[in-house]
């Protein structure tokens, strides 16, 4: 592996892992203080991708298919919040995990009938459509670079908000101790609705990203899904901090992985998490 390539596999890992973050930051904050396993969270990631795929081919513009997407991930959140999980937070984790379940039979055979079963792809939007020349045959995409840079924007914006706002000290509040913030006058209600809804919206928000970089096809959430329980065990349940960390070793894990030891690939970032867990039994960063 010569030094180039290696940029090239270390860039990909990077972006790749930051993609994660996004998926992972709303998994860890739905389940670290919402008490809620929500295994239908992978997809969301595939409606974000599908949706922006359909409004892009409807509008002719990805930005503005975008901008619309945004909106309706949103709602679909607040939707699924206050229907199906509003009254599952005092009820066993097993109740959680058969709703969920059942969500994700549901919006699966929703997309099938809404899209078809159709592999769909959505071309790399202006101006990014484009390619750096690294060495005389190696280039890299000018849309990886924009995306790694969002995500990042993202982390940084959702760690000021956790770490730095009123609304932050209230999540982290509600994630130590939900009784006690409850009791203190605040509308719990309230605050799990805008944390699923932004959680299922980040998720939705990396599927649109992802989506001229990646196929679109039926199901494409449910590996997603796996991965991201995985960053999110290894940083900590609840912890952002644990879930960017986590994400970028993820992300360069499963990268070099496939490169340098294919044959194991697959079981790498299963080997972290137990190597992690036994050093720190709840997380890196719980």
């Amino acid at each position: 592996m010569d030094l180039a390539f290696f940029g090239v596999q270390l860039l990909n890992g990077l972006q790749y892992g930051l993609l994660l973050f996004l998926i992972a930051s709303g998994l860890t904050l739905i389940f670290g203080i919402m008490g809620i396993i929500n295994l239908a969270h992978g997809a969301m990631y595939m409606i974000g991708a599908y949706l922006v795929w359909d409004l892009t081919l409807r509008l002719g513009n990805f930005w503005l298919a975008i901008l619309i997407a945004i909106p309706i991930a949103v709602a679909l959140g607040l939707v699924i919040e206050r229907l199906f999980l509003d009254t599952l937070y005092k009820r066993d984790h097993l109740y959680q995990v058969l709703l969920t379940f059942g969500l994700i039979l549901v919006i699966n055979e929703a997309q099938r009938i809404i899209w078809g079963g159709d592999v769909h792809s959505v071309a790399i939007p202006a101006p990014f459509d484009a390619s750096l020349q690294l060495t005389d045959n190696l280039q890299y995409s000018v849309y990886r670079l924009f995306v790694m840079g969002v995500c990042l924007a993202l982390a940084g914006i959702i760690y000021w908000v956790i770490r730095h706002t009123r609304l932050g000290i209230i999540i982290r509040a509600g994630a130590v101790n939900r009784d006690m913030v409850e009791g203190l006058g605040i509308n719990v209600r309230t605050l799990f609705t805008l944390i699923f809804s932004v959680g299922v919206a980040l998720t939705a928000f990396a599927g649109m990203i992802a989506a001229p970089l990646t196929s679109i096809t039926p199901g494409m959430g449910d590996s997603i899904l796996i991965t991201c329980f995985v960053v999110v065990v290894i940083g900590g349940i609840g912890s952002i901090k644990g879930a960017f960390w986590g994400a970028i070793l993820i992300g360069m894990a499963e990268t070099f992985g496939s490169v340098l030891i294919p044959s194991i690939a697959s079981m790498v970032i299963y080997l972290i998490m137990a190597a992690v867990l036994l050093v720190k039994p709840r997380g890196l960063f719980a």
